[in-house]
């Protein structure tokens, strides 16, 4: 199994918009294989920032990085660019995890 995960950091106050932006989003993960589940964590608020974490897990590395390869995947970040920048505190930090238990 395979953990895949996205750390962002959102502006104070821009927090709502943010989940709205995922709520809306279509992530055309429906179907794609070795896809299991997704979810959108929200963790601590620093000074500047609250930090939001995309989850998803796979049956493998492989499949993910199939994905990442995929139309489903081009479909899915089509719009990345143009949401408001004011939301984000740089780009995402992507963190992939084997899972050895």
């Amino acid at each position: 199994m395979f953990i895949a995960m996205n750390r962002f950091r959102i502006a104070l106050g821009q927090e709502d918009a943010f989940v709205e932006i995922w709520r809306n989003r279509d992530s055309h993960l429906n179907g794609v294989p070795g896809f299991k589940n997704f979810n959108l964590l929200r963790g601590p608020t620093e000074e500047d920032h609250t930090v939001f974490v995309s989850h998803s897990v796979w049956e493998s590395r492989a499949d993910f990085e199939a994905w990442t390869h995929s139309e489903a995947f081009r479909k899915a970040h089509a719009n990345a660019g143009g949401t408001s920048k004011a939301i984000y505190m740089g780009p995402p930090r992507f963190e992939g995890f084997d899972v050895v238990l």
